[in-house]
C-alpha cells in the first residue's frame, strides 16, 4: 500500500496531464477529451443513421443498416488499425493518432446512438406520432418536432452509460501511442520496472472511480426520467393531440 501511494505521489501530475506544460496534453485529460469529442461529434451522425434506419425508403434504410451492424460488429481494435492504415492513404498525409483515435470513436459510437435513438424513438406512444399526422405533419416534420425531442429526453441515462464505455475504449489508443491514461501509465511502469502491479492498480481504481460514478448518475437519471414518465401515464391518451399541437404551435 505505501508503494501505491509513494506513485500515485510522484507521478499524479503525468497521470493528470501527461507531461503538459513542458510537453504534450495527455493521461486523464485526453482520456476525457477524446471521450466528449467522440461523443458530441458521434451524436448528430447516430441521429443521421437513426433517421436513415427508419426511413421510409429502403435505398436509405438498408445502406444505414448495414452500417450500423457492420460496425457494432467489428472489435473496435480492428476499426482504430483500419482507421490507422486507411485515413492516411485516403488524405495522401500521416495523421496523429489522437486524430486517428477520435475519428474511430465517432463512427463506432455513431453506430450505438443510433441504436439507442432508434430504442427512444420506438418506445414512444404511438399516440404521439398519429397526433402529429393527425395535425398534418409530414415524416420530417413530425420526426424533428415531435419524436426525436421526446426520444433523446428519454435516452439521456443510455448516453451517460455510452460515455462511459467510450471512457473504458480511450484505453485501446495506447497501441496507436495516444497520450491518454494507459499510456501514461504504461510510461510510469516502464520507468519503474519493478512495480507492474502497484501502477496497474492505480490504472484500475482510477478507471473505476469514473466509471461507477458516471454509472450512478445514469442510474439517478433513468430514475428521475421513469418517475417522470409514470406521471405521464395519469394524463389521458386523449391529451396527445393537444401536447402535440403545442409543440408545433398550432391553435
Amino acid at each position: 500500500m505505501h508503494d501505491i501511494f509513494a506513485i500515485l505521489r510522484d507521478n499524479w501530475a503525468l497521470l493528470l496531464v501527461g507531461q503538459y506544460p513542458n510537453g504534450p496534453l495527455g493521461g486523464l485529460a485526453i482520456t476525457f477529451l477524446l471521450s466528449l469529442l467522440g461523443l458530441v461529434l458521434a451524436f448528430p451522425l447516430g441521429i443521421a443513421l437513426t433517421l436513415a434506419r427508419l426511413s421510409p425508403f429502403a435505398w436509405i434504410r438498408w445502406p444505414a443498416l448495414v452500417l450500423i451492424q457492420l460496425v457494432r460488429g467489428v472489435p473496435l481494435i480492428m476499426l482504430i488499425f483500419w482507421v490507422y492504415f486507411f485515413v492516411p492513404l485516403l488524405i495522401g498525409r500521416t495523421v496523429s493518432g489522437f486524430s486517428t483515435m477520435l475519428v474511430t470513436l465517432v463512427v463506432y459510437q455513431a453506430a450505438y446512438l443510433a441504436e439507442i435513438v432508434r430504442a427512444g424513438i420506438e418506445g414512444l406512444p404511438r399516440g404521439q406520432t398519429e397526433a402529429a399526422r393527425a395535425l398534418g405533419l409530414g415524416y420530417w416534420q413530425t420526426m424533428a418536432r415531435i419524436v426525436l425531442p421526446q426520444a433523446l429526453y428519454n435516452m439521456v441515462p443510455s448516453m451517460v452509460s455510452q460515455f462511459v464505455s467510450s471512457i473504458k475504449e480511450t484505453s485501446l489508443g495506447y497501441v496507436i501511442s495516444v497520450n491518454e491514461l494507459t499510456f501514461a501509465a504504461n510510461q510510469i511502469n516502464a520507468s519503474l520496472l519493478t512495480k507492474p502491479f502497484q501502477v496497474y492498480f492505480i490504472l484500475a481504481a482510477i478507471y473505476f472511480v469514473l466509471c461507477f460514478s458516471l454509472t450512478q448518475l445514469a442510474r439517478f437519471l433513468e430514475r428521475r426520467i421513469a418517475a417522470q414518465r409514470a406521471g405521464n401515464r395519469c394524463v389521458p391518451q386523449a391529451a396527445a393531440v393537444p401536447r402535440v399541437a403545442a409543440a408545433v404551435g398550432s391553435p
